[in-house]
């Protein structure tokens, strides 16, 4: 038996705190369990995200995940929206119906679990961020997300899909999936090239990160600062979420 396959076997067996990863999307609803410096503990699992995709539906989506994963200490969500303090305020990509919603608070009433909620581009911007300077997190998928992080910490939300990029478009129509299918890869990719240098301008990032299904397209020059990376890549984001007090403050209903 190998020194690092002896390692890991005593890891999921002494894990210590285990974490409960779930990442909701416009597609589908996954979920795992970390430790807590994010080592994958469990296989992801995943359930087609319903539709309509409201708190209700979503909720008895986690629910079905859930049972798969008995133990956990606490729970990590990445959802596709604008959330502050737990709050979700809008889901364009779900439903309307995410409106002031506290789902941090019902979740965890369900759960037993304290519960830490933020956008999913900012869990996934907390996984791969190196922890030096100003960096970014561009997600190109259905939507366009992002997420800043300042030294390893994470800034408030910006919701940059919704600023306007033209007169006409804001950045989710110019380089959302919608946009892909309509002007084809090549255009495309000069709208991509024209927002990253708009970035560059105007935030003076040290590193951008390149995330999400539709970052595969891309075929331009990228600077030395600029790194794609897989959602995968974003794991430790869950575990992340728990590391600082500066992170988005848990709930835990009693």
């Amino acid at each position: 038996m190998s020194s690092a396959f002896a390692e890991y076997k005593n890891l999921i067996n002494n894990p210590g705190e285990k974490i409960l990863a779930v990442d909701i999307g416009g597609s589908h609803i996954k979920a795992t369990i970390l430790n807590s410096d994010g080592i994958l503990l469990q296989p992801y699992e995943e359930e087609i995200t319903p539709h309509p995709a409201t708190p209700n539906t979503v909720m008895k989506c986690i629910r079905k995940l859930v049972i798969q994963f008995p133990s956990f200490d606490k729970v990590s969500v990445g959802f596709p929206g604008y959330v502050k303090d737990g709050v979700v305020y809008t889901a364009p990509n779900l439903s309307h119906s995410w409106r002031k919603i506290d789902f941090t608070r019902m979740l965890s009433g369900y759960l037993g679990k304290p519960v830490r909620m933020v956008n999913d581009a900012d869990m996934q911007g907390l996984g791969v961020s190196q922890g030096k300077g100003f960096e970014i997190l561009l997600t190109l998928g259905t939507g366009f997300g992002t997420a800043f992080m300042l030294d390893g910490k994470l800034l408030p939300h910006l919701e940059l899909a919704h600023h306007p990029i033209t007169a006409k478009k804001d950045y989710d129509a110019y380089v959302g999936q919608k946009a892909l299918e309509k002007v084809g890869k090549k255009k495309w990719n000069k709208r991509m090239k024209k927002l990253i240098a708009i970035l560059n301008t105007v935030f003076n990032y040290d590193h951008l990160y390149i995330s999400g299904g539709n970052a595969a397209y891309l075929h331009i020059s990228l600077a030395k600062n600029i790194t794609l990376v897989s959602n995968q890549d974003g794991i430790h984001g869950g575990a992340r979420l728990w590391k600082s007090e500066s992170n988005p403050k848990s709930f835990h209903e009693n």
